[in-house]
């Protein structure tokens, strides 16, 4: 009875149309995800003032300086291989929605502490501390968007999740161009920068009252009534915006509700982990690699201070368009060519931006690299939490996922030493050859997705 129960409400899930209220649910966790990007993103655009208030400096002598901006950046990305690795499991053991609203107070708290900070080291402990919160925070949201969605429109409803998202990267760009240069009522500007974000906090209640918890979650916990509960208030909602009956629910075949983590390394997921580590491993050098360093990639290459950030901002207007165009095609063409296409793009635009001089140019490539990075960070985030079930979701995300955030850690030393002894070309020869790992470990290995339910998809 109760794998009977399981499988039709995971079939009673994926027969809802999309209407006003389910893009309302993407909606709540994508504006819970603003405050998480823009705490994510600010690690770019405050880097200048970091280095102006003499905290850090441009480049480090030591290849794993501290009092280098690289040690800020990898800071950041080691509290999110600490999140994603560690403390992911706490999606699948307490719930989407205490572990959404949990973790966004954490690192909000975390970055209200950092933004006073005077030394280098109190300033690194502290972001440390936040990316732990925005790492588990990136795990969950991938989790409750994919378990909550229709099968035919998951792409779509991760397309909109980023569009929202990457809609405040130029609110961050904005307020760096702003505040960064100046000292609003004696305090530095990337220190004003960081509080801003902290306003996440005060939406969250609001956030937690109108999204549900999984029904796939509780039904993996032996929730079913609960489950029930939710799915029925879902379509309720649904047919009184339709006017008209829901169409029949098509079962298929449930997941097992019991599992553990080490099952991600037996068939048939095993090939999925390593090719998802493998691709991880190498995608952060091209996403990172430029969003993390753009005002500084724009300095080196003889860019003044204030122009490279009001240069970044406009390249930052463009980070909700490449998921918008997206859009159309999100449900239409299998995740993995959308994730290849995006690739080949990030390493063709990211040598022609390291040839330009001309701010025009300059811009205009940084518009076409930001697009096609922000193209592929939507089409995988859909699809590596397709490719696991529901009993271990958030955990195997969260464990691939890590290991972007380890390369994040060590490419942030690699750009330094790149940018140091290269320049920006060799920044960008090292962006070219990752994404020839991920076209290769995505396009090769990748399974199909479009169009099946997640129970599917498990077996």
């Amino acid at each position: 009875m109760h794998t009977e129960q399981a499988a039709a409400i995971g079939a009673r899930l994926d027969r809802l149309p999309s209407t006003r209220s389910i893009w309302k649910l993407v909606l709540m966790l994508s504006l819970g995800g603003c405050f998480e990007y823009y705490d994510l993103f600010f690690t770019a655009y405050i880097g200048p003032g970091l280095v102006r208030s003499g905290i850090f400096s441009r480049t480090s002598a030591l290849f794993f300086g501290f009092t280098g901006l690289a040690s800020f950046v990898a800071a950041t990305f080691a509290g999110l291989f600490i999140g994603t690795l560690l403390f992911s499991f706490t999606a699948d053991r307490s719930g989407r929605r205490t572990i959404f609203t949990g973790s966004l107070l954490w690192y909000s708290a975390a970055s209200v502490v950092m933004a006073f900070q005077h030394s280098a080291s109190h300033i690194l402990i502290w972001r440390l501390v936040a990316g732990i919160g925005i790492g588990v925070e990136l795990v969950t949201i991938d989790a409750y968007i994919a378990e909550l969605m229709p099968r035919e429109m998951r792409g779509r409803a991760f397309a909109f999740n980023a569009i929202v998202q990457f809609s405040v990267v130029p609110v961050v760009a904005l307020a760096a161009w702003l505040l960064v240069p100046r000292h609003p009522l004696g305090l530095d500007g990337w220190r004003w920068v960081v509080l801003i974000g902290a306003a996440g906090a005060i939406f969250v209640w609001f956030i937690r009252k109108n999204v549900p918890e999984s029904p796939r979650w509780l039904i993996a916990h032996g929730k079913l009534e609960e489950a029930e509960r939710v799915v029925r208030v879902m379509e309720a909602r649904v047919e009184a915006e339709l006017g008209a009956a829901l169409p029949a629910a098509v079962r298929v075949a449930s997941e097992e509700a019991k599992g553990k983590f080490s099952d991600i390394f037996r068939k048939p997921y095993l090939g999925r982990t390593l090719m998802l580590v493998v691709f991880q491993f190498f995608q952060t050098v091209g996403f990172y690699g430029f969003a993390s360093w753009v005002p500084t990639l724009m300095i080196s290459a003889g860019v003044t201070t204030t122009l490279s950030l009001r240069y970044s901002f406009l390249i930052a207007l463009a980070a909700p368009l490449g998921p918008l165009l997206a859009m159309n095609i999100a449900d239409r063409t299998e995740r993995k060519w959308q994730i290849v296409v995006s690739a080949i793009c990030i390493a063709v635009f990211g040598l022609l931006f390291a040839r330009q001089r001309n701010p025009a140019w300059l811009i205009a490539c940084g518009v076409m690299l930001t697009c096609s990075n922000n193209c592929m960070s939507y089409a995988f985030h859909a699809y590596q939490s397709e490719l696991f079930p529901t009993r271990v979701r958030a955990q195997a995300v969260g464990f691939v996922y890590s290991w972007s955030r380890l390369s994040a850690i060590f490419s942030s030393f690699l750009i330094g030493f790149f940018l140091r002894d290269f320049g920006v070309t060799g920044v960008f020869a090292f962006i070219a050859v990752s994404m020839l790992a991920v076209v290769l470990s995505i396009g090769i290995f990748g399974p199909r997705t479009r169009g099946l339910a997640l129970e599917v998809i498990s077996r």
